[in-house]
């Protein structure tokens, strides 16, 4: 495509009008995630960048409940992710995500999943999620740091029928046709989370889906208040509207219902890590209310 900027013509791939790796600050989000590591492009490095952005940077959805669909931009991303103290999700995380492994030389190809999450596993699903595939000398492996309290805390390498060891859950693939079905260990319990589409995404895709996911009136994401980050001790965090959870790996869950601003506040800012004014959580908790979506967890976060 030939745009013209400040006066010359120059020509964008694609992908360029949406997430032009060239102004990402590498420096500030390595900080932002804690790695004070080697940044070599290998499979150690990955297996620490995806647990240490999984527990710095929290998955939550609190502008698209407050009607602000998120803004997929780099520049945007790096603004609110690594500057603001918020997380975001699925889009923002893995697409911050990606530019991070890019700019320390990994190879990186963006691809989309069909969320199975509560359903059969061959369930008739669009692919809504983003997910990244991470080509190394050991081979290729998934990288996902956007699936709220689901997403691996490892890569895991794309092969069937391999059961492998997280930080917290056990994973692995099974085949469903031409797609790689992702499941969790869930106490003795194997569950389905999403089928792994193999064809390379543009990120104008990305754009449509998150635009879907943002705005139309059946998401889960416009009526309730969702945030999620991997605990201690291989333990899940996960606030669906008033219901706080922290699940063990054994599948054994504590619970807590949550009530007033202030205690919204407290666990958002301190469990979670989000930086947002108790006025937005106010607003925040003012439009689940209003919505009357109040009961049990949407199956992708109970």
């Amino acid at each position: 495509m030939n745009l013209e900027l400040d006066g010359r013509p120059t020509v964008l791939r694609e992908n360029e009008l949406f997430m032009s790796e060239d102004i990402f600050d590498k420096n500030a989000w390595l900080r932002r995630i804690g790695h004070t590591g080697s940044c070599a492009p290998t499979l150690e490095t990955l297996q620490a960048l995806i647990l240490e952005h999984s527990t710095a940077i929290s998955y939550e959805s609190i502008d698209v409940l407050l009607g602000r669909p998120p803004k997929l931009d780099l520049a945007s991303l790096q603004q609110k992710l690594v500057a603001g103290g918020r997380g975001g999700y699925c889009f923002e995380q893995n697409l911050l995500f990606r530019a991070g492994l890019r700019s320390l030389g990994f190879n990186v190809t963006s691809l989309q999943a069909r969320v199975v999450r509560g359903l059969a596993i061959d369930a008739p699903r669009p692919a809504l999620h983003i997910v990244l595939r991470v080509d190394l000398p050991e081979g290729p492996f998934l990288a996902d740091v956007g699936f709220g309290n689901l997403a691996p805390t490892a890569p895991l390498v794309l092969c069937p029928d391999i059961e492998q060891e997280t930080p917290h859950e056990t994973m692995r693939f099974v085949q469903m046709g031409e797609e790689l079905t992702l499941q969790s260990k869930l106490g003795a319990t194997w569950e389905h989370i999403y089928r792994v589409v193999s064809l390379p995404r543009v990120d104008a895709e990305y754009e449509i889906c998150n635009w879907f996911t943002a705005s139309h009136p059946d998401s889960p994401y416009r009526s309730n208040l969702i945030a999620a980050r991997p605990g201690p001790d291989r333990t899940r965090i996960t606030l669906f509207n008033a219901r706080l959870t922290i699940r063990h790996v054994t599948g054994e869950a504590d619970r807590r219902i949550l009530r007033g601003v202030l205690e919204y506040y407290s666990v958002i800012s301190e469990t979670f890590g989000i930086s947002l004014s108790r006025e937005v959580v106010a607003r925040a908790l003012e439009t689940v209310e209003s919505r009357g979506f109040l009961g049990p967890p949407h199956p992708f976060f109970a």
